[in-house]
């Protein structure tokens, strides 16, 4: 068994739509829609796995945790986060940051000039599912403390922070919120966007409202996520020479994490990238947000599951428990703001 040792061994599996996905690792992106399975398999079945010229291989890691402070080894990432404060929260360093904190943080990186140059500077979230499976899945943990921030996307882990942190988070930094105050931000300096991930339908509908909303705001390109092969390489090629100020990455989890990891060495002309989640789907306007009631008590996962109750049950179920217990111990204060 060959441990991965670095970026470039990290891949992302797209099957052809013919082919049969395997219900164990297989998700689609965001969209209920379908569309051609991507797939990021469970570590304990990389043996199963046989690659083709068209799937490149996917090389295991090891049963064991990797270092925690493998992701803090480039040290213009290291520079550029050393001033932002961490805590341990159900088993992740997570940002001390708010809202417009993180806002602010994000348009510092590239305002008036670029913090960090040769790479960009990437920013994921984490919630209760994203604990659980860092815990289970030794490869989406390398991905997630591959990040250089991670904030908080789930109000629980807020709650958790409050009781047993000594520098508890301020609050939920939820990307859907923080994508409206870096737009309203960017706009006003002249910064630039580019939306990848979704469906073609669901990226096309994000990117109007998202202009309609904000004129001013410079979207240097767009594009779906359903792409592989030379098709995808291709797109990367294009994002980098457009060079947007923030990419804005919408695959799903991990997908997106792994799109960072394998895609980092050929966006060095972008600022930074922000994993999103099922954000184009609420910039679109198919799916409402929960009640703020809803949100305010960390159960926007409830409203999240009488939405799509066949796709979200199973997952709900097998995860939350899990998170919860990672929350109450693996909570604690951190020792130093630095990785």
């Amino acid at each position: 068994m060959n441990m991965l040792s670095d970026s470039q061994n990290a891949r992302v599996f797209y099957e052809n739509s013919s082919a049969q996905p395997d219900r164990d690792c297989t998700r689609r992106i965001n969209s209920g829609r379908a569309a051609p399975p991507v797939r990021i398999c469970n570590t304990s079945r990389y043996a199963q796995l046989k690659p083709s010229a068209d799937i490149p291989a996917l090389v295991p890691v090891p049963s064991e945790r990797p270092n925690t402070h493998e992701r803090r080894a480039n040290p213009l990432g290291r520079a550029a986060t050393a001033s932002v404060a961490r805590e341990t929260v159900g088993g992740l360093r997570l940002a001390v940051l708010d809202l417009e904190q993180t806002a602010d943080f994000m348009i510092d990186m590239v305002f008036p000039r670029r913090r960090v140059i040769s790479r960009p500077l990437y920013l994921t979230s984490a919630n209760g599912e994203v604990l659980s499976r860092c815990s289970t899945e030794p490869m989406t943990d390398k991905l997630f403390r591959s990040a250089d921030l991670i904030n908080a996307d789930g109000q629980p882990l807020v709650m958790m922070s409050k009781l047993r942190s000594q520098k508890p988070l301020p609050e939920r930094v939820a990307t859907t919120d923080l994508f409206h105050i870096v737009a309203r931000k960017a706009q006003d300096l002249g910064l630039t966007f580019y939306l990848f991930g979704a469906d073609e339908a669901e990226n096309e509908a994000a990117v109007t409202n998202v202009r309609r909303i904000y004129p001013k705001l410079k979207i240097v390109g767009h594009s779906h996520g359903y792409l592989r092969g030379d098709a995808l390489r291709a797109k990367v090629d294009e994002i980098n020479a457009l060079a947007p100020d923030f990419l804005w990455v919408a695959l799903g989890v991990p997908y997106e994490q792994a799109f960072v990891e394998e895609f980092m060495p050929r966006l060095a002309n972008v600022g930074v990238i922000k994993t999103s989640g099922g954000l184009f789907n609420f910039l679109s306007g198919s799916r409402p947000r929960a009640p703020n009631w809803m949100q305010s008590l960390g159960l926007e996962w409830a409203w999240r599951l009488w939405l799509e109750p066949r796709r979200l049950f199973w997952r709900y179920l097998t995860t939350n428990p899990h998170a919860l217990y990672l929350l109450f111990n693996r909570t604690r204060a951190s020792q130093s703001k630095r990785d």
